[in-house]
């Protein structure tokens, strides 16, 4: 077991759509734990549920996964380089830029934008919180 790379969490992710969401342009707080008092794309307001939630409280992707999007964010192991440039395009991780690592999916008490599958951040691996996870991958060898 293995921590995804950045460019596989993304895959897993968007479930074969090339939209912001695995859902399409936007997404609601039916779909997805975020503050919907913020949300993306001409979306209406929703509900905000202040907490975490139990994996597969929500629709799951067409690859079957759930919470891709929001609830909390997810650990790569990608070093965090703000230039996408340089990122390998067969899957493999990032191993140059910054000593912090990438951290994808978005968290619930943040803005339905930061839930997008493109989108993305960076934080030195030594940081604990209650709003970052992981979500392991197996290598097939």
């Amino acid at each position: 077991m293995r921590l995804p790379s950045e460019s596989e969490w993304e895959y897993a992710c968007r479930a074969g759509t090339t939209t912001p969401f695995a859902f399409g342009a936007t997404i609601t707080p039916q779909q997805v734990n975020y503050d919907g008092n913020h949300p993306y794309g001409g979306a209406s307001k929703g509900s905000y549920r202040q907490t975490s939630t139990n994996v597969g409280s929500f629709p799951a992707n067409a690859f079957g996964l759930f919470d891709m999007h929001g609830n909390v964010y997810e650990w790569c192991q990608d070093l965090y380089n703000k230039q996408l440039s340089s990122v390998p395009q067969d899957g493999t991780p990032t191993l140059a830029g910054s000593g912090e690592r990438v951290f994808r999916g978005g968290f619930w008490p943040y803005e339905a934008w930061r839930c997008r599958s493109a989108a993305r951040s960076g934080e030195l691996p030594d940081l604990r919180s209650r709003g970052i996870g992981v979500r392991p991958a197996r290598s097939w060898h």
